[in-house]
């Protein structure tokens, strides 16, 4: 065993497994976007309907880049004076980027998380992971460690030690091309 939790998330992420992490708003479940076994589970696991899509967290802009079609300049830092921070944008994929993370949707939902946590999880992984919150679908997200054990004890490979931050406070998504608000953010900011 790590002494290193993070590393410990890490070496399930890299098998495949399915994790649990706090973000700025909620617990997230989170797998490797890249390995569609893991997706899969995570799908199971969470009982969503594969067609919604999933988000990609990061810890910076690079990370995301291999899954995002190139935009204009202003598009690009419309986004980016949002991040790091609980800001989601739904950006435009490339096209070989999995239908079993982006959906049904020709767009990419994408963050640079601000939490130390998520910052830290993406940077010694080296890519983004999966965040979509540690909830069966229609379910309230799990905002402390016991919701997730409540919840999926058995389930997971791992579940990563921190603090939600804004407890349960839904982070804001917006298309990226339009600036439409597709969920309002009830962080207040921005």
């Amino acid at each position: 065993m790590n002494a290193d939790p993070v590393l410990e998330a890490v070496n399930s992420l890299k098998k495949g497994g399915v994790i649990a992490y706090p973000t700025e708003s909620v617990f997230g479940l989170g797998c490797d976007p890249d390995n569609e076994a893991a997706v899969n589970k995570l799908l199971s696991i969470k009982q969503r309907d594969p067609a919604k899509g999933l988000i990609l967290v990061a810890s910076s802009f690079e990370q995301l880049k291999p899954y995002l079609q190139t935009v204009s300049p202003e598009l690009t830092q419309q986004a980016l004076s949002t991040w790091p921070g609980p800001y989601t944008w739904l950006w435009p994929a490339k096209d070989e980027v999995s239908t079993l993370v982006r959906g049904i949707h020709d767009t990419l939902a994408v963050r640079v998380s601000a939490h130390p946590v998520v910052q830290k999880l993406c940077k010694t992984f080296g890519k983004p992971i999966i965040s979509t919150s540690a909830n069966i679908s229609d379910q309230p997200a799990a905002q402390t460690m016991e919701q997730v054990n409540e919840a999926f004890a058995q389930k997971l490979d791992y579940i990563l030690e921190g603090e939600a931050g804004s407890a349960g406070i839904a982070t804001e998504i917006r298309e990226l091309t339009t600036n439409k608000v597709v969920r309002p953010g009830s962080n207040g900011n921005k």
